[in-house]
């Protein structure tokens, strides 16, 4: 079994005592949590408890404006490479992220963190306070034209950052009752 990231919406956020109802699956990704991810909750990015696991090592963000700043991040991707499979990714991508629509992104980490030796939530508070802002940084960089070595190697493995599977339901799904 693969470990993965998992990224949902809800239009509230999970406290310790339960998760918001509805849970919309958005996406998916095996061995890393990819640029995508991070950007989609790098707007009003915070720590929560996680949906899934007990640590508090849930990630929650804006969805409108997180989904916004990948839409202008895809669009300047997409600017250097030819039509094709970007362009599939990007229609892909964009169809479900309207159609799971909420008021935040909820990323769940758990599988990745516990990957490393560092504590979970020590790691969660990492990613909150350093990585994920420091891609969301780079990521308006380069659609303002101010990173354009960052941006070429984001081109170069297109795949790795944005080819996620997206569905509506994913290995850890939620019921609706």
């Amino acid at each position: 079994m693969a470990n993965r990231s998992y990224l949902y919406s809800a239009d509230g956020l999970p406290t310790e005592q339960s998760n918001p109802k509805p849970i919309r699956c958005v996406s998916e990704h095996n061995w890393s949590i990819p640029l995508a991810h991070k950007i989609l909750v790098g707007r009003g990015t915070a720590v929560v408890p996680s949906m899934i696991w007990n640590p508090r090592i849930g990630i929650a963000g804006d969805y409108d404006a997180g989904a916004e700043l990948l839409t202008d991040l895809l669009r300047v991707v997409g600017q250097g490479l030819p039509d094709g499979d970007f362009a599939e990714c990007v229609a892909r991508t964009t169809a479900h992220l309207d159609k799971q629509r909420a008021k935040y992104f909820l990323l769940e980490t758990g599988e990745m963190i516990s990957l490393g030796d560092e504590d979970p939530e020590e790691a969660v508070r990492g990613l909150v306070e350093y990585d994920i802002p420091a891609e969301v940084a780079r990521a308006e960089a380069a659609i303002a034209g101010d990173d354009d070595a960052w941006l070429a190697s984001v081109r170069t493995g297109w795949q790795d950052h944005f080819a996620s599977f997206y569905s509506d339901w994913l290995y850890f799904s939620f019921p609706e009752d």
